[in-house]
């Protein structure tokens, strides 16, 4: 009997509108899997690498990181560290990420450069998840065609349907040209402040409007989320019973329960 070969599963994180809590979601959902036992890598594809600062490596200047990778082809586990949190591994960005879709651009299948990076580890992981920064280029190019599956955060007040048009478009174009089994993961409501009218009916507007799954759970602005990056922790580690941290674990079930 041929014993398969087990292979995590890869999602991005995405949407090219900023400040939509697209780290956040990455740091405290990934941190929330790994505390409950599955084996998580986070790989920082941001040159602001606010992913790795928030995991716990706020110095990005002299590590092996995802740059090297990419450009220098460093086997990624000269990369990986481990974090304080158990089971969570990230894959570092650093500055110099800043430069690599210049770098990228004569490079023979280009596209597909993250995706044999990711290849080599895949089968150490249950689950990885890619931040991305918020553009278009040539890196968040490179995660949509490594990945299985795309989350994508939105936030209530300024939920614009415009920006999802386009990301959306954009995953339809990678479909067709590079990875045709790509699907949408999910929508996730974030950033949600329950006194505004306005974001109760942006909710309800989401759920009936959006042909793809969005998440029951929704992530309420909380002040312990907002804290823990300043530490250098996920929430979870920050403040276990804040209403942020029980809200990431909420997600993590219900994204366990989907996958």
């Amino acid at each position: 009997m041929i014993m398969m070969q087990h292979m995590g599963k890869v999602i991005t994180i995405a949407n090219q509108k900023g400040g939509v809590g697209k780290t956040t979601t990455a740091i405290n959902l990934a941190a929330s899997l790994a505390i409950l036992e599955k084996k998580v890598l986070l790989i920082d594809a941001d040159p602001q690498a606010n992913a790795s600062s928030g995991v716990g490596l706020p110095e990005t200047e002299n590590v092996v990181s995802l740059y090297d990778c990419l450009i220098n082809g460093v086997d990624p586990r000269k990369a990986i560290v481990e974090t304080d949190t158990p089971n969570l591994h990230l894959l570092p960005s650093s500055i110099n990420l800043v430069g690599a879709d210049v770098e990228l651009v004569d490079r023979e299948k280009r596209e597909y450069i993250l995706r044999g990076i990711i290849n080599e580890v895949r089968s150490d992981y249950d689950f990885i998840f890619i931040d991305c920064l918020p553009s278009l280029g040539l890196v968040t190019v490179n995660a949509l065609v490594a990945c299985d599956t795309v989350l994508i955060p939105v936030q209530c007040e300024m939920f614009s349907f415009e920006g999802l048009a386009k990301l959306k478009n954009t995953i339809n174009l990678v479909k067709q040209g590079y990875n045709p089994d790509l699907q949408v993961e999910g929508l996730l409501i974030s950033m949600y402040d329950s006194r505004l009218r306005l974001a109760n009916a942006i909710v309800e507007e989401v759920r009936n409007s959006s042909n793809d799954y969005v998440f029951e759970t929704i992530i309420h602005r909380n002040s312990r989320v907002a804290e823990a990056p300043m530490q250098h922790v996920p929430v979870a580690l920050y403040d276990v019973s804040s209403k942020g941290a029980i809200n990431f674990f909420n997600l993590a079930e219900e994204f366990l329960r989907r996958n």
